[in-house]
């Protein structure tokens, strides 16, 4: 039986491609009527907030910085193919422990990042210092995993989704104590005037899309990952026959997938 195998580079990169609009909504909605010059992406990953940047703020640059080097590296080709390297530049830092200067920028961006912090009061202590007066933090923080069966699939096991997610809730607890958490309150800790706070669901229809497919199966094998040992036999079984991407019931196959998939979105306002 042949699971399919994910790198978190690859799940970034699909979740960029098969969430373009929705994550495009959350930038096109920003509150910076004059354009930044300089951003930073915080946790950029593999670049889905950084090239959605560029194309909303086409005069400014950005210093993308992340932990992993196969992000950035990754982040750094799809700049030179889509011809905006001159307008990227790459920071590898671990941020739990010594900032490199990253200069003064009008606009920081952190998306999905700041639940990984150890001591994300910190970090947000240390935008503050480091944004421009008057300048933008825009927070954005996703509320789960995607979701992307119908309630009564598998036709076995109806509701397998929701029970896996179950599964994973006191993991993901423990491990990433801080996801979905509500930064509004550490915002303002931190000494930031928020100006909004949104959430934002994206549903896209069920429909036959290879993208969203191999989403599909990218997401629900970390979940697998993680709530393996809390599964019901049965539930691993039938979630271990739609990750089989040999199998008749495989993912791949099904024409039933959809997406849904919730973030909330806080941009706040250093005083000028």
């Amino acid at each position: 039986m042949e699971h399919g195998k994910h790198d978190h580079a690859e799940v970034l990169d699909l979740d960029a491609e098969v969430l373009a609009e929705h994550l495009a909504a959350i930038v096109t909605a920003l509150p910076a009527e004059t354009g930044p010059r300089h951003i930073v992406d915080l946790g950029c990953g593999t670049g889905a907030g950084t090239f959605l940047l560029l194309e909303r703020f086409p005069e400014a640059r950005v210093t993308a910085v992340d932990a992993s080097a196969v992000h950035l590296g990754r982040l750094a080709e799809k700049a030179g193919a889509a011809g905006v390297a001159g307008r990227v530049h790459t920071v590898r830092a671990d941020l739990d422990a010594h900032w490199p200067d990253l200069g003064t920028p009008d606009l920081v961006w952190a998306s999905a990042s700041l639940h990984h912090m150890a001591d994300p009061g910190r970090v947000l202590r240390r935008v503050h210092e480091l944004l421009a007066p008057g300048g933008l933090f825009a927070v954005v923080e996703l509320a789960d995993f995607p979701r992307f069966l119908p309630p009564d699939a598998p036709e076995d096991r109806p509701g397998l989704e929701d029970r896996c997610h179950a599964a994973m809730a006191h993991r993901i607890a423990e491990a990433v104590p801080h996801r979905g958490a509500d930064w509004g309150p550490e915002l303002v800790a931190a000494g930031f005037t928020v100006e909004s706070e949104r959430t934002i669901t994206a549903n896209l229809p069920a429909k036959h899309n290879e993208a969203v497919g191999r989403y599909a199966l990218a997401g629900l094998s970390r979940v697998r990952q993680g709530a393996a040992q809390a599964l019901a036999a049965e539930d691993l079984a039938a979630l271990d026959r739609l990750l089989d991407t040999s199998g008749p019931h495989s993912l791949l196959r099904r024409d039933d997938l959809a997406v849904r998939a919730e973030r909330t979105v806080w941009t706040a306002r250093r005083r000028a």
